[in-house]
């Protein structure tokens, strides 16, 4: 059986200083990856704690800072990116985030352009970026982050977050059939309720405790949970998926 292993690979992580981009970055360095670029969008500190814990995982951390929720730091993080991006064996497309709750009435155009490019947008042109150098080596990996939220339409208030999700899902599909010619393949896992400062920030402990009951497995996802997949599909154990989105969810999506 192939093992997970990817022994000197080099990759950057979008949205990596907390949460499921910050447990993507640790595992991936403990996988045997050597270098990571760390994109980051405010939180300095806490994107320093994940490369203090990735260079103590034996692996060389490559902080960037860049606000992706707006066009022009999107296209100031692949300008700053294009010396490095030919160096680039994975691509991790975890940036992303709900923003702020706001109801279809009450929905301003700002907050709508913020969402979709945060979470839709910079994935796309990041990935192209990067895959000029995947398809010029003939090999690379790209995992996107979508979101249970894709499948039935998010929770009040978070209607464009699934929709820009649900374009995630259906750029891994497109991205996966264009790159697998040139030896690239791409995936995608789709997290349910993970207990993290997202959720946190969005929901209370009572909703939380209500998802995990209702949940088969019978608790909240975690940050590893995500990570370990995320792994996985970086790794030669999966080199016949391609063009998936994986629920990772303890069942959520059953119920």
């Amino acid at each position: 059986m192939k093992q997970v292993q990817l022994e000197g690979d080099s990759a950057l992580v979008t949205g990596a200083s907390k949460g499921i981009g910050a447990a993507a970055a640790a595992a991936l360095a403990e996988a045997g990856c050597k270098r990571l670029w760390l994109h980051y969008g405010s939180d300095h500190a806490a994107a320093e704690a994940v490369a203090a814990r990735v260079e103590s995982l034996g692996a060389k951390a490559i902080l960037m800072q860049a606000d992706l929720a707006s066009r022009a730091g999107i296209f100031a993080f692949t300008e700053a990116l294009a010396p490095s991006a030919g160096e680039i064996d994975l691509l991790v497309n975890n940036a992303g985030h709900l923003i702020a709750r706001a109801t279809l009435v009450d929905f301003e155009e700002d907050l709508y352009d913020r969402v979709m490019n945060l979470n839709a947008k910079s994935l796309w042109f990041i990935s192209q970026a990067v895959a000029r150098g995947m398809v010029a080596r003939r090999r690379g990996v790209i995992v996107n982050v979508s979101s249970i939220a894709a499948r039935h339409g998010g929770g009040t208030g978070a209607t464009v977050y699934a929709a820009a999700k649900g374009a995630v899902s259906a750029m891994t599909k497109g991205m996966a059939k264009e790159l697998a010619p040139h030896g690239i393949r791409v995936n995608a896992i789709s997290p349910g309720t993970v207990d993290n400062a997202f959720h946190a920030k969005y929901s209370t402990r009572e909703v939380l405790d209500a998802v995990a009951k209702a949940t088969p497995q019978g608790r909240l996802s975690t940050n590893e949970d995500m990570a370990e997949v995320i792994v996985f599909l970086c790794s030669k154990a999966s080199a016949n998926i391609l063009g998936q989105t994986i629920e990772v969810n303890g069942g959520a999506y059953l119920i």
